[in-house]
């Protein structure tokens, strides 16, 4: 596929994850520049629609929810329908799904290129070999699906778009809670999508209660609304009170924030990827069981990122590792010494 130009009909087949689908911004920016004349498409789950809204390089983002609204086989039925009425003429499957390539071939997409693997091999056009999940970043591991497509690669950072609506819910928030531009503006996230990359409470409520003391701070806990318990357990261990803001923004009023923070600190979850794209002036990334080289923030800008070798692998999949050794060994001094330093 390199005839890049001439105008096509493109369909981008993304992942189900928040970080992932920001990664492969990346991905989605080189496909238009590689495209600038032609119809982009980009299917995501629900979930995940806020992190492509607003996105200048896509024409249409498209709906799958494969556990929920396209759960049964005549709803997927259903979608391959939709898809053939759209005429695409090419897909990238960055998801190394089989249900993705046979949608996709049932579709009548003629150029339908991805990862092979054994059992979806037959429904690739173009088979791009394989390489190992955690050998790569994953903005390099989708944007080199394009580039052995015989795409230009011409840029590896990923974006997240705000639009002024965001802007003005967020400063509202902070006049109505009496934060000022003066005001040393310290957002803390506690959440994350499975238990072994979440940081202690106790941990959490010690550091904000240092940071108060020591530098003046103003505290935002933020998360989710299934936060808003974490949030209250981090309160309540705390001396003083901070504010918590959990299920209070969306995720494109999170990424308005991050851009007014003067630090924002966070575990391996997609606000921070939000963050980083949004250059936020200062974060504090905490990792464990998962490795910074593989979905770390990327660039860097702004970021350090502490984690402690307790001798386990990483990346670690564990996802009922009652242990949590690896983000117990970071402490809450070893986030105020870095801050120190800045």
């Amino acid at each position: 596929m390199k005839d890049t130009g001439k105008s096509k009909k493109i369909l981008i087949f993304n992942v189900n994850w928040l970080g992932d689908v920001l990664f492969s911004t990346a991905t989605i920016r080189n496909i238009r520049h590689n495209y600038p004349d032609s119809f982009i498409a980009c299917i995501i789950p629900s979930r995940c629609y806020p992190i492509l809204k607003g996105n200048p390089y896509l024409d249409e983002i498209i709906i799958f929810d494969e556990k929920e609204r396209q759960r049964s086989s005549l709803a997927k039925l259903r979608f391959v329908q939709l898809l053939k009425t759209k005429k695409f003429d090419v897909v990238f499957l960055l998801h190394r799904s089989f249900t993705r390539a046979l949608i996709c071939r049932l579709a009548g997409i003629p150029q339908r290129i991805g990862y092979y693997t054994k059992k979806r091999g037959f429904l690739l056009t173009k088979r791009i070999k394989p390489v190992g999940r955690d050998t790569l970043h994953r903005i390099d591991y989708y944007l080199n699906i394009i580039e052995k497509a015989g795409l230009k690669v011409e840029d590896r950072y990923l974006e997240f778009f705000i639009d002024d609506t965001d802007v003005k819910f967020v400063e509202d928030f902070l006049n109505k809670k009496s934060i000022g531009k003066d005001d040393f503006l310290v957002a803390i996230n506690p959440g994350g999508n499975w238990l072994p990359k979440r940081w202690p409470q106790a941990h959490w409520a010690m550091l904000a209660d240092k940071l108060i003391a020591e530098f003046g701070a103003k505290i935002i806990i933020t998360g989710n609304y299934a936060d808003i318990s974490t949030a209250q357990k981090i309160r309540d261990l705390m001396k003083e009170k901070p504010i918590i803001a959990s299920g209070v923004f969306n995720l494109k009023q999170l990424g308005a924030l991050c851009k007014r923070l003067d630090l924002f600190i966070t575990a391996d979850t997609g606000p921070l990827h939000i963050a980083n794209a949004l250059g936020t002036k200062r974060i504090i990334a905490l990792f464990g069981p998962t490795s910074p080289e593989i979905t770390g923030p990327y660039p860097l800008k702004n970021t350090v990122i502490l984690s402690k070798d307790v001798g386990c692998k990483v990346p670690c999949y564990v996802v009922n590792c009652k242990d949590n050794r690896c983000m117990k060994a970071v402490m809450p001094e070893d986030v105020i010494e870095k801050i120190r330093k800045w």
